[in-house]
């Protein structure tokens, strides 16, 4: 205590500022001793014990009803007396007479379940801490940092020592922890208020006292260490250094953090980045974060504000009956407001043993800070605790598409990808949740280089030595909170009528959130039994139960409880999901596990849904529902189905699941395609839905297959895995109608490496040839020209060997577009007709017309103009007999070209618009910069200099939001030109990119 009279002592020194210097003298006060004082500043003595404990309770949830079984928690614990409702009402009662004395007597209200005390935002202590943190934080935000500082210092003058200090209640000393929390992260924002006012001579007393008050600290020991610097006592502040090391090493065991560290190399090495910018007008404004204090009556919640139009928001829908976490989530929220420029990146770690809802917190969190993240939120599931996680190139890929960068600007090297990640959320407000990791790898490079982003990272273990990062562990729930949860799901009436045996419901289940949430479920869905009936069930396996917060074996033992409950068909069906692994399931899975219809297996879902072994996806499209398999869920389903291998028929359901796949994929090719064109396929068996639900699920083919992307994906590896070569590398072939589109070129590699893997171990000829084709045209877009001709050799060879028409034919296109990027234009022009005759003989028109655009192409490039109008007039007509816009659109814009080349502007001009609008309408990014690149030509050329910058500049900010510089940097030399001569523009601006080349439209 003597060292917190001396931090209070020099806490009190008011800066030197023109801010009212009177104290604050509210009626409530928390921090410190429960003090309460009348108006007229008469003291209202209020007896140690049971009434200051309740009246402190109240207080911490000022404006909240708290019940009577908070109260009686709070006072006994979990040994409560017979009579302690009673107890509790004649607690109230005193505390009415009491409070009547200043006249507050009335504000003490009965409400049910419990009790609420009525007190404005000016009344109670901590109530104006947080009123003042956020007029510090606001006044920051606009610039004005003494009058910030001020007030920060003015939240710190309030605290008397530490909160509720002299409580008995471990309750409230649990939640009293957290208000201390609060005020030493206020006294940090002080302390770096004052260092960037350069007060660091002043503020050194403070945090010295403050750090010997808090040695593990290592934020106070970095600030006294810099405010010792810029005092010129750098002798001094690395032996503050030393001194925490020590501390740390022998308390701990742990070196002190990177950000200490660092700090002590730069104080070593006279960094000047640690000198005090020249002037107050140099100093950034300090973002820091508002506190949420107990719920004073003056902070009426606003209206959360969804992000801008465009602006990534990624998470998924917050749970609908998330109840209590209050402390975890105020300290939480407090870490991650409080980054701001020229500081550390707040990184909030949720850890704690499976099935305490950290991802839920995660969320819950999100969803509660949108507006303070005003450019956005990322999200991914990085499936730590499943076999395929997620690897930090994976979520790097994910988050620059979320952020407007196309596939084919994503850049292939991890480093590469991270600088450009950084660069896009540098000055950007966004919050980035990192759900489910499992090890420092996965998130260190998925950090922001900035610290006005926030990141939230969940995960058991393994995740440390993260920059910035501070720890929350999240344990199982409170009792209040648990009962709190059971209501929320089966009713507050039933656990009304049944208190105490809700109680012994939520003992026995050892407060955990997921094995509380399966009783609930069991409970919701019968609403003839009693609490007590479900009790007695529980009863029957205490011997379990009893390890229920002891890890792994009592989840099991819960997650039993309800499978026991399911029919013999719902156990089975469990069973089967557990045999794919990826993350969202559609509901024509579980038909082709069980070879049943479609709405016999969605049943059977929801039924598992209503049971809480299955949860919906909140994130997939309301058209076709889809569901998530909770990672020990299907750890359990595994187990099971090992158990009933011979009962289950698992292969013969694997085998219709990887082949109904496989033939929705078929389909979405030919419906885009007009049927099995520019593709080779095997013959793996195929598992088919009805037509109707075919044309449901397949009404926009590409978007089926951009949402199924991951399902898709890994439904290769599963076939690869289970021995299925012959589907695996047909399902992977397929998958280029959606890789090539938008760009997907590290999937496309991936799924093909598997596939080539599993075709040549099983000896597949034609598979593999097949694959490595496939793969060539991935090279061929990405530049890489010796790989694609080491692709092309051995599959032409192959297809040689088999007298695959086809093949041969597709194999010669490639090759054709090879020797023409190498300058080889004979040979170009060789195997391009060849491959047209192919085309030809096997009736594959798609191939025949695609073919026919290149020699078009090849033929302009040559200045033989004739003969390329001959060949698009011929693929022109080939569109129009089968109907295919798609090919018909390429073949226009090839046709543009023709019309530029002739002086025919108009004309190139009405075949662009056309070519545009369907461009857009399936969100090709790239193939619209590329398109109003030209317009910008022709309109140039039509003498229309206005128009033709304006459509330019719609290409240099389309160039620029995806980080295409020198696309865009040629663009702006064009736009320059085009200002000093209108005619000063090139007649030739390819539709395709230098070195890539559209293979299948």
């Amino acid at each position: 205590m003597l060292i917190w009279r001396l931090v209070l002592v020099l806490g009190r020194r008011r800066s030197h500022t023109d801010m009212p210097t009177t104290a604050d003298k509210p009626i409530y006060r928390v921090l410190g001793p429960l003090e309460v004082t009348g108006a007229s500043g008469e003291e209202c003595r209020i007896p140690r014990g049971r009434q200051q404990v309740v009246l402190g309770a109240l207080l911490l949830e000022a404006n909240r009803v708290v019940s009577t079984e908070s109260l009686i928690d709070a006072i006994w614990g979990e040994e409560p007396p017979v009579t302690a409702r009673t107890q509790v009402q004649t607690c109230i009662s005193a505390l009415r007479t009491s409070l009547a004395v200043i006249g507050e007597g009335a504000r003490l209200v009965t409400r049910e379940p419990g009790y609420v005390l009525e007190v404005s935002g000016d009344r109670l202590d901590a109530a104006l801490f947080s009123r003042y943190r956020k007029e510090a934080h606001d006044a920051a935000q606009a610039g004005r940092l003494q009058e910030a500082a001020a007030l920060t210092r003015r939240a710190a003058d309030l605290w008397r020592g530490p909160a509720l200090s002299g409580s008995r209640s471990d309750k409230l000393q649990s939640m009293a922890a957290q208000l201390d929390e609060y005020r030493l992260i206020n006294l940090e924002t002080y302390a770096d208020m004052e260092l960037r006012l350069g007060r660091h001579v002043q503020i050194v007393p403070e945090l010295s006292a403050l750090v010997a008050a808090y040695p593990l600290r290592e934020t106070l020991r970095g600030r006294l260490m810099l405010a010792l610097y810029r005092s010129g006592r750098q002798a001094e502040a690395l032996e503050v250094f030393r001194e925490g090391r020590t501390i740390l090493v022998e308390q701990l065991g742990i070196e002190p953090g990177d950000q200490l560290r660092e700090l002590e190399s730069a104080i070593l090495a006279g960094d000047p980045d640690l000198r005090l910018p020249g002037t107050e007008q140099d100093v950034t404004s300090v973002a820091e974060a508002p506190v949420r204090a107990p719920a004073a009556a003056s902070e009426a919640a606003l209206p959360p504000t969804r992000p801008g139009r465009g602006t990534p928001f990624q998470l998924p829908l917050d749970n609908a009956d998330f109840t209590g976490r209050t402390q975890i989530v105020e300290a939480a929220q407090e870490l991650l407001l409080a980054g701001g420029d020229g500081r550390p990146t707040p990184v909030a770690v949720l850890s704690g043993p499976s099935g305490v809802g950290k991802s839920t917190i995660a969320v819950h969190l999100g969803h509660r800070l949108v507006r303070d993240f005003p450019d956005g939120q990322l999200y991914c599931d990085l499936a730590g605790t499943e076999p395929s996680s997620a690897t930090a190139l994976d979520a790097l890929g994910r988050f620059l598409r979320a952020l407007g960068i196309p596939g084919a600007q994503i850049p292939g090297p991890i480093d590469e990808r991270a600088e450009m990640y950084r660069s896009l959320l540098a000055g950007k407000r966004m919050l980035i949740v990192l759900d489910n990791a499992s090890a420092t790898q996965q998130v260190r490079l998925l950090l922001p280089g900035h610290g006005t982003s926030s990141v939230i990272v969940t995960g058991q273990s393994g995740i440390t030595g993260l920059p910035g990062a501070r720890f929350l562990y999240v344990d199982v729930c409170s009792r209040q909170e648990a009962i709190d949860m059971l209501a929320a799901v089966i009713g507050p009436a039933r656990v009304a009528a049944e208190p105490e045996v809700a109680a012994d419901l939520v003992r026995m289940v050892g407060r955990l959130p997921l094995a509380l949430r399966i009783v609930a479920a069991r409970l919701a869905a019968r609403p003839n039994w009693s609490l007590m009936w479900m009790r007695d069930r529980l009863s029957d396996e205490r011997h379990r139960l009893d390890e229920l917060s002891h890890g792994e074996l009592a989840i099991r033992s819960s997650i039993a409880l309800t499978y026991d409950g399911l029919t013999g068909t719902g156990r089975r069906l469990l069973r089967l999901l557990s045999l794919e692994d990826c993350g969202s399931l559609p509901t024509w899975v579980a038909a082709a596990l069980l070879d049943t219809d479609l709405f016999h297996a969605g049943d059977l879902l929801e039924s598992l849904v209503d049971a809480q072994m299955l949860e919906v996806d909140s994130t997939a499209l309301p058209s076709e529902p889809h569901y998530r398999l909770h990672s020990l869920v299907r750890l359990f389903a595994r187990e099971e189905r090992e158990r009933h291998a011979a009962d289950d028929g698992a292969e013969d359901a694997l085998t219709r699941l990887v082949g109904g796949w496989l033939a929705l994929a078929d389909e979405a090719h030919r419906r885009l395609y007009g049927g099995d064109f520019t593709i080779l396929h095997g013959d793996a068996p195929r598992w088919h839905l009805p037509e109707a639900q075919v044309d449901q699920l397949l009404r926009d083919p590409l978007a089926w297959l951009e949402t199924e992307r991951a399902n898709l994906c890994h439904v290769v590896d599963l076939a690869a895995e289970t021995g299925r070569a012959e589907a695996c590398w047909d399902l992977a072939v397929t998958l280029v109608t959606m890789f090539e589109s938008r760009c997907y070129f590290d999937d496309w590699q991936r799924t093909h490496e598997r596939a080539l893997a599993a075709a040549s171990e099983a000896g597949l000829l034609r598979g593999r040839a097949a694959v490595m084709l496939s793969m060539s045209s991935l090279y061929l877009t990405r530049s890489q020209l010796t790989p694609a001709r080491g692709a092309l050799e051995p599959a032409q060879e192959a297809f040689e060997a088999l007298g695959d028409t086809l093949g041969l034919a597709l194999v010669r296109r490639n090759l054709a577009m090879l020797s023409q990027r190498q300058g080889d234009e004979p040979s170009a022009l060789v195997l391009h007709r060849q491959a047209v005759a192919d085309f030809q003989a096997v009736g594959d028109h798609v191939g025949q017309t695609n073919t026919l655009a290149h020699l078009a192409r090849l033929a302009l490039d040559q200045g033989r103009l004739d003969d390329a109008e001959e060949l698009l007039d011929q693929a022109m007509d080939i569109c129009r007999r089968t109907r295919n816009t798609r090919m018909e659109g390429q073949v226009r814009f090839v046709m543009s070209d023709l019309m530029q080349r002739r002086e025919r502007y108009p004309e190139a001009e009405q075949l662009l618009r056309g070519v545009l609008d369907q461009v857009r309408s399936r969100g090709d990014i790239a193939g619209e910069s590329r398109i109003l690149h030209r317009l910008g030509s022709v309109n140039a050329r039509l003498g229309r200099s206005a128009e033709a910058q304006r459509l330019l500049r719609e290409v240099v900010a389309i160039r620029a939001r995806t980080m295409d510089r020198v696309g865009a940097a040629e663009v702006r030399l064009e736009l320059a030109q085009l200002e000093a001569d209108h005619s000063g523009l090139s007649a030739d601006i390819g539709f395709e990119p230098q070195g890539r080349t559209p293979l299948r439209h």
